[in-house]
């Protein structure tokens, strides 16, 4: 451990507790734009009403429609009206975007001082979410999207980490050998790892235990005595997205083929399934990790 890391103040507890509860609430996790959501739980005949209401927010036009000109899409004619956009993404897709935009919009709010390479992260967070949304959706249709938001939330300690100990987040971030391990790294130096920190933070502020366990428990999901199914999905989708290199979790550690693939989460959330099931199961997810560069690009 080099001496800059040996002078940095390893903090107690409690006093770690009091800066993670003072740090400011993120209002989107609480509340998603309510009309938005009422027209995108009916059908795309709304079109016309989903599109009036989208318009009155900028930044998630501007997504939309650089998401529906993007390389995924492959459209041989630039789209630039909101309504036409609708109608080529579906309102699955929409209702996504409208949960990351003020999200993410957040976060950058909470740790834009600090330098890191943000734009990266955001896309690890979000890859997350759509994996986790796949894996849930292989075993049971989910109607709300609390996986979703399980995934995209699963590393807010990263960010609290960010805004609150700033200093220590430099330090941990900016010089982790591949061969460290992160949270040990993060426990050592600071006193308490992001996955905590994250679940601490989310828990101050009352939000859903699915987001909290998420949170606390994405590395070590077998520890979870709440939400398992989804606390798995969530390991194994940021073990994906990882293991992919998609966007920049700030953990160097090589996640090769068989970390993912031997995780014990797999137990918790693909009981029933036979090998010939899995085998096909695991095939799916890395088709839709093949398209997510494309697919985030648009988004972020």
């Amino acid at each position: 451990m080099n001496e800059v890391k040996a002078q940095l103040p390893r903090l107690d507890r409690s006093e770690i507790l009091a800066k993670v509860q003072n740090c400011p609430r993120l209002p989107s996790l609480r509340s998603i734009d309510t009309a938005l959501r009422d027209l995108l739980n009916a059908d795309q005949r709304y079109t016309l009403q989903i599109s009036e209401v989208i318009r009155r927010d900028p930044s998630l036009t501007a997504r939309l429609l650089r998401l529906v000109n993007s390389v995924y899409y492959s459209l041989t004619t630039p789209v630039n009206s909101i309504e036409e956009a609708v109608f080529y993404l579906g309102v699955r897709q929409i209702r996504q975007l409208a949960m990351v935009t003020p999200v993410i919009e957040d976060f950058q709010k909470l740790a834009s001082r600090t330098p890191f390479p943000w734009r990266s992260f955001w896309q690890h967070c979000i890859a997350t979410a759509i994996l986790t949304r796949e894996i849930t959706n292989s075993v049971v249709q989910v109607n709300d999207d609390c996986d979703y938001i399980a995934g995209l939330v699963h590393d807010v300690g990263k960010i609290v980490m960010a805004s609150a100990f700033p200093e220590h987040f430099r330090e941990i971030y900016s010089s982790t050998p591949p061969h460290q391990d992160l949270l040990e790294l993060e426990r050592t130096l600071l006193g308490m790892d992001h996955a905590e920190l994250g679940g601490a933070y989310l828990e101050s502020h009352n939000l859903p235990r699915v987001m909290i366990y998420s949170a606390r428990y994405h590395h070590e999901p077998a520890a979870a005595t709440e939400q398992s199914s989804i606390v798995a999905a969530v390991h194994i989708a940021d073990l994906l997205a990882r293991k992919a290199k998609i966007g920049n979790s700030g953990n160097p550690a090589e996640v090769d083929e068989q970390d993912w693939k031997s995780s014990p989460a797999w137990d918790l959330i693909f009981k029933n399934h036979s090998e010939v099931e899995m085998a096909i199961t695991r095939g799916n997810f890395q088709r839709t990790v093949e398209m997510l560069p494309s697919i985030l690009d648009g988004i972020v």
